[in-house]
């Protein structure tokens, strides 16, 4: 790993006089270059730089590449005349560098990128520390800069190049600095994850429920309205289709625009005198159109990032995103809880939402400008006939069809009740709309600092055996439930902490047990089924807990005062139970034994919460 790199010129290298022009040597004007070695320590990839005719400069200090250009770029602070500053001279080098690396599915892939980086030094500076300046060119910018002809680079580099820090801190750094297209969808995917969140706010979460609550919905209704969503995910497979015929770019941004800007209806719809019936229907449709498009948009939406971003930043990129999103998210829910709370109490929920509905939509627009502005990396494409057949061959495979049936029942059970907390809250709980975006806003919170934990549980102990024990620990959530009353709420406090938790480990782990059993050359389709076997199992449960509830009494006494909705959790929980013993036959390889990382979570979590014993 290369830790440290000084760039030492020499003394009669570069001379910045006051005029502002590097003079050279008289060794260096005679046509010798005699540049220093850029010589990292303690690594296996040495840089050296200098002429072709000096290769024997490179083997004494153990070198594989070579030089390039140095040349003089005064920054601003230098040309202005009231600052009076020193000249300075920047000393550029680029090499080009084939980086191999290793794709989820252990997969070795090899690229050509080009490293660039500079070295600024003033007047009376013979060492400095260099500072990146383009980390990573894609290969289709390799002739622009490979470099002049009469150097010789020779690169012999199987991980990605670093210089002073981790390369992904290097690229991102580096593209906040280099005007390319990727610099500026960087930036663009950011400030369009940040006003999605805003988007989500307003049109989701506990605003779909207090929109149902409002238009007169009924517990079946609201079933139906949350299987939606998981619904529309049979249209995966025609999403795959339609982003390979016409690419990935135009499919999300097509599909996305139309997602957000179906929400228009909902703006007018508490002006408009219409019956509670029919203003049900408008408001059901609209959220079943979104949620088509959502489905498209977002599968080809992750197909796009998946060939724009570098494989060797993938990871800080998607992390970084995923905390601005997570507060951008936390602050919109919390401004549109306090803000339908507060009008409410007024008598202005209908407007209340109506303008929620508009600020969705023009966050909307902002994110649809926003993904036209990121780059796409293959505007030309050309089309490829898929086999369709393989589907068949995917639901027949051995190793994947106990996690496909697991899917399946896992999905339908976590539907019996996910539907319905938030209905709980509102309605039996009367938590308000303040308190139930807290209570998401605490689940994202924990799931978030849980998530470095799993990661590393997954790396060292495999998928499974935190699948499994993830699994059987939210068979418990619902259970939880049951304890909280109006006056009496603190047990949603302890449920959030354990939801977030296990949630995070159970995401993790899922998606690395997807990728590790879905070959690489047949994944999309692996994808597209495992993702509508969990669409169909949950659209199907949450419409039938719909009905279930619909027929129950609203309230009756068994030793306590039960309301319908404390069936659905306790039978939600029992069926989590069932599909929980469904993970003990998935099979992965190289997985450690469930009850050794049990025993060793277990240990782990004790120590941790017991006082250390001081000796003596």
């Amino acid at each position: 790993m290369l830790r440290d790199v000084v760039a030492r010129p020499r003394r009669d290298e570069i001379d910045a006089g006051a005029d502002g022009r590097s003079r050279r040597s008289s060794a260096a004007s005679a046509g010798r270059r005699s540049w220093a070695p850029l010589r990292p320590w303690g690594s296996r990839y040495h840089v050296c730089y200098g002429h072709a005719r000096s290769r024997h400069r490179a083997r004494r200090h153990g070198g594989d590449g070579w030089v390039v250009a140095a040349h003089r770029r005064p920054s601003r602070r230098e040309t202005s005349a009231s600052q009076g500053a020193a000249p300075a001279t920047k000393r550029v080098l680029r090499a080009p560098v084939r980086e191999e690396t290793r794709s989820p599915d252990r997969q070795r892939v090899t690229r050509d990128v080009v490293v660039t980086h500079s070295t600024r030094l003033r007047r009376g500076q013979l060492g400095a520390r260099p500072y990146p300046s383009r980390a990573i060119a894609p290969a289709s910018r390799l002739s622009a800069r490979s470099p002049p002809a009469g150097t010789h680079v020779r690169t012999t580099q199987r991980s990605p190049v670093r210089f002073g820090t981790d390369i992904a801190t290097v690229s991102l750094a580096s593209v906040a600095s280099d005007p390319s297209p990727l610099r500026t969808s960087f930036r663009a995917s950011y400030a369009e994850g940040v006003v999605s969140e805003f988007f989500g706010a307003c049109a989701g979460g506990a605003i779909l429920i207090a929109w149902a609550l409002h238009l007169g919905a009924s517990p079946l209704a609201i079933g139906l309205i949350g299987a939606l969503p998981f619904a529309a995910q049979v249209l995966q497979l025609p999403g795959a289709w339609l982003t390979q015929a016409f690419g990935p770019k135009i499919v999300a941004v097509s599909a996305i625009a139309a997602s957000r800007l179906v929400w228009l209806p909902m703006i007018a719809l508490p002006f408009v005198p219409l019956s509670a019936g029919t203003a049900l229907h408008v408001f059901v449709a609209v959220v079943a159109l979104a949620a088509v498009f959502g489905v498209v948009g977002n599968n080809a939406w992750t197909a796009w990032m998946g060939e724009l971003v570098p494989s060797a930043i993938r990871g800080r990129f998607f992390s970084r995103r995923t905390v601005y999103i997570t507060i951008a998210g936390t602050v919109a829910s919390l401004a549109a809880g306090i803000a339908l709370d507060a009008l409410s109490a007024r008598g202005f929920k209908g407007p209340s939402l109506g303008a929620l509905a508009a600020v969705a939509c023009l966050a909307g627009v902002v994110s649809v400008y926003l993904l036209r502005y990121q780059h796409d990396p293959h505007p030309v494409r050309a089309r490829e006939r898929r086999d369709w057949r393989v589907l068949i061959v995917v639901m027949r495979a051995a190793p994947a069809r106990p996690f496909l049936w697991y899917l399946l029942a896992w999905n339908g059970a976590v539907a019996l009740s996910a539907s319905f907390f938030s209905f709980h809250m509102l309605s039996n709980l009367r938590t308000g709309f303040a308190i139930a975006a807290l209570h998401g806003v605490a689940v994202a919170a924990v799931r978030i600092i849980s998530a470095p934990f799993w990661g590393r549980a997954v790396d060292r102990f495999g998928a499974r055996p935190v699948l499994v024990l993830c699994s059987f620990g939210i068979a418990a959530v619902p259970a939880m439930w049951l304890l909280p009353t109006p006056a009496f709420l603190w047990p949603l406090a302890l449920e959030a902490v354990l939801s977030g938790t296990l949630w995070g480990g159970h995401g993790i782990a899922a998606m690395d047990l997807t990728f590790q059993l879905s070959p690489r050359a047949e994944r999309p389709f692996y994808l597209a089924v495992f993702a509508t076997a969990g669409g169909l199992g949950f659209a199907v449960a949450s419409m039938l807990a719909g009905l279930l509830a619909s027929q129950l009494p609203t309230r009756f006494d068994l030793a306590e005062t039960w309301t319908n909705l404390h069936v659905l959790f306790m039978l939600s929980a029992l069926a989590r139970l069932a599909a929980s013993i469904l993970t003990l036959r998935i099979q992965e390889a190289g997985a450690r034994d469930v009850r050794a990382f049990v025993g060793i979570v277990v240990r782990g979590a004790t120590a941790a919460l017991l006082p250390r014993r001081v000796a003596g």
